[in-house]
């Protein structure tokens, strides 16, 4: 069982048998969930020994709507979104500073559905400015001196080691319908960023990594057409290029008319699921 999937059976668990009627037209947790593993993915930092740092402190915005619908669920919610970051960052053999910590803000002027992520190397001591936070130490830890030349105890500060910044969403763009990550993100080497356009306008960033496609709440482009798949199609990005790979769909996959097993994306080329139809761009 995959991180979101264990972190889907806690929030079962913890909502006790009330888990679709609570989050039924609001914003998913499973989606915040997926966005901060690609919001880690995004800002890795490359240390000595070929090591990778990555944030440990992840400021959700939510709605009002949503906040305020989630208000009794938010402080567990919170612990539950920081354990699944930090066994997802384990299990991709990433380090961090201290404790992974989540906190769950009220964000103005954003749409039901929609949030935003601020994610950042923090190293001081827990900011007790957001509403609801949370930590959670399970990923390997920088050391708590010295610079991160190897692995320390949970939840130490480091020492002369940065600061968080004065406006953690200085670069944040809204996750949401439309919105799958933030397109202003970097994506890889040499800043190009890939894209999927669909046939309505709405926009979906494809990260540096694996991206899947699919009908399913685990997926990380989740499209709404009951032509497609749970988990449908699968994007590799490297920086430079992307492989679009077929999952095994009941529909399958085609790009500019030809259905395909697997195809290098080329700027411009229209890739179709089900009845979807997305334009694949790449700039830079």
């Amino acid at each position: 069982m995959g991180v979101l999937q264990r972190f889907e059976k806690r929030l079962e668990n913890l909502v006790e048998g009330a888990f679709a009627r609570v989050f039924k037209g609001v914003v998913h947790p499973v989606e915040i969930a997926s966005a901060m593993q690609r919001e880690a993915d995004a800002h890795k930092s490359l240390l000595g020994g070929g090591r990778t740092l990555v944030p440990n402190r992840y400021i959700i915005d939510l709605s009002p709507a949503d906040h305020d619908r989630l208000a009794q669920y938010a402080a567990p919610l919170a612990q539950e979104l920081a354990q699944t970051q930090a066994e997802f960052i384990g299990e991709q053999g990433w380090m961090v500073y201290g404790d992974v910590i989540v906190e769950i803000e009220r964000g103005e002027g954003l749409d039901t559905g929609m949030f935003r992520i601020a994610a950042e190397v923090y190293t001081g001591g827990v900011d007790d400015g957001g509403d609801w936070q949370q930590g959670y130490g399970d990923a390997q830890q920088a050391p708590t001196s010295g610079g991160p030349q190897g692995y320390g105890g949970y939840g130490a500060p480091v020492s002369g080691t940065g600061a968080a910044p004065t406006d953690p969403y200085a670069n944040a763009a809204p996750y949401g319908e439309g919105y799958n990550s933030p397109i202003s993100s970097p994506t890889g080497a040499g800043n190009r960023q890939a894209r999927l356009i669909a046939a309505d306008g709405r926009q979906f960033a494809v990260a540096v990594g694996s991206t899947v496609i699919g009908r399913g709440e685990s997926s990380q482009v989740r499209l709404t057409d009951v032509g497609i798949s749970r988990q449908h199609a699968r994007l590799e990005f490297d920086g430079g290029r992307v492989v679009l790979t077929d999952l095994g769909s009941t529909n399958g996959t085609s790009v500019n008319g030809a259905r395909v097993n697997a195809a290098t994306l080329q700027h411009g080329d229209v890739v179709q699921l089900g009845t979807t139809t997305l334009t694949f761009r790449l700039d830079g």
